[in-house]
């Protein structure tokens, strides 16, 4: 037998159109490869979504893919990650399921206390598959599974972190011995490369944050043959990243300097991630001009920018306030800050405070309070 071992694809996670347009593009090269491989099914190990609720492009899109695999005989097996997963069960891997387009391999009986698993058979071999739930809810249930017998090759799909994949990561985890015996473990959840004594993550199908951009470059998947058993790792290399990491201290002159760094780089046609660390000793982050940074490399040809400031400190304006009475700490705060910036805006501090302090009425939809809420800030800054 030979299957094709896809998870984490979080399709729809990518606000940014270019890069939401890439991860549905990885997703669709993955199941083209697994078509053109000529494997038996395909399994998903969770988070095929990145809610339990996707937008209406990216269900067309999965619907569209898995219609694929339909059309060529191809099952396609699934389970939830912690992502797509509902404690009420109510999410669209249960409308695929219906539409006939995958089959949801999660089938539990509970008896004595232990969760006795039931197997899905295709071919040869058996599957069997445990959801991923939030924030790890699922680890003390899995350490209470057994997997009905089958003279078949097993496979046991989860979506979990297992405790030789963490290294010394404060995560709680199972470990590989806790789990029922299996002779290929497809797992989900970690974005991590990872094979090991048939303990395999999928990786993603794309990476999904910029710092996944930087370490891992491309999506992956696996190829598999069961007998003798033979793993093979699947690149979806769809366009190639390149990285600029800079550190600075003068935000005044950083525009320039990382327009001159871009200028030494070839970046047609690829992801630009642009990484910026160091303690600023003259001006704030926002006299870095994102804008120009941005066009510049647009007119270069660029697929996509982005950036990521999460290493620049800045020296932030210390408020000191002496007070005893603790009800007039906000009030005495505002007063210090004042004295102190000077700035033609000092006035609307209280007033926008004030203003976003509106609470939500009962029965109040989020979008009349949104309403509500705006309308009150516009009043403020005399916008309207």
């Amino acid at each position: 037998m030979k299957f094709a071992h896809l998870g984490d694809c979080h399709l729809g996670g990518w606000r940014q159109p270019e890069m939401q347009k890439l991860n549905l593009e990885s997703f669709a090269k993955a199941i083209e490869l697994s078509i053109k491989e000529e494997v038996d099914f395909v399994i998903i190990a969770g988070d095929l979504f990145d809610s339990a609720y996707p937008g209406i492009e990216v269900l067309e899109e999965a619907f569209s893919q898995l219609k694929n695999l339909k059309e060529k005989n191809i099952p396609c097996y699934i389970i939830a990650g912690s992502h797509d997963y509902s404690a009420s069960g109510k999410t669209f891997l249960s409308v695929l399921e219906k539409a006939g387009f995958c089959h949801n391999l999660y089938q539990a009986e509970t008896r004595q206390d232990k969760i006795f698993l039931n197997p899905t058979i295709s071919g040869r071999t058996a599957l069997y598959g445990y959801p991923g739930k939030k924030t790890g809810l699922e680890i003390a249930e899995l350490k209470n599974i057994k997997l009905q017998e089958s003279p078949l090759f097993k496979i046991l799909v989860l979506h979990t972190c297992l405790q030789g994949a963490i290294g010394s990561l404060p995560i709680e985890s199972i470990k590989e011995s806790e789990l029922p015996k299996a002779d290929y473990y497809a797992l989900g959840h970690l974005h991590i490369d990872y094979n090991k004594e048939g303990f395999v993550y999928s990786g993603p199908t794309f990476p999904n944050n910029f710092q996944e951009l930087e370490e891992l470059k491309y999506g992956t998947f696996y190829i598999v043959e069961t007998s003798p058993l033979r793993i093979e790792k699947k690149l979806l290399k769809l366009k190639e990243v390149e990285v600029l990491d800079l550190e600075i201290a003068n935000a005044i002159t950083a525009t320039d300097k990382i327009i001159s760094e871009l200028g030494k780089k070839e970046v047609k046609d690829k992801i630009v991630l642009i990484r910026i660390s160091g303690k600023l000793t003259q001006g704030k982050i926002s006299n870095i001009d994102f804008q120009a940074i941005e066009n510049f490399v647009k007119e270069r040809q660029a697929y996509a920018m982005l950036k990521s400031t999460s290493q620049l400190e800045t020296e932030e304006t210390q408020v000191n306030v002496e007070i005893e009475d603790m009800n007039l700490l906000e009030e005495e705060i505002i007063k210090k800050y004042i004295k102190q910036e000077n700035s033609k805006y000092d006035p609307l501090i209280q007033p926008l405070i004030n203003a976003l302090c509106l609470e939500k009425q009962e029965d109040e939809t989020s979008s009349v309070f949104q309403s509500r809420l705006i309308n009150e800030v516009n009043k403020t800054l005399n916008l309207e």
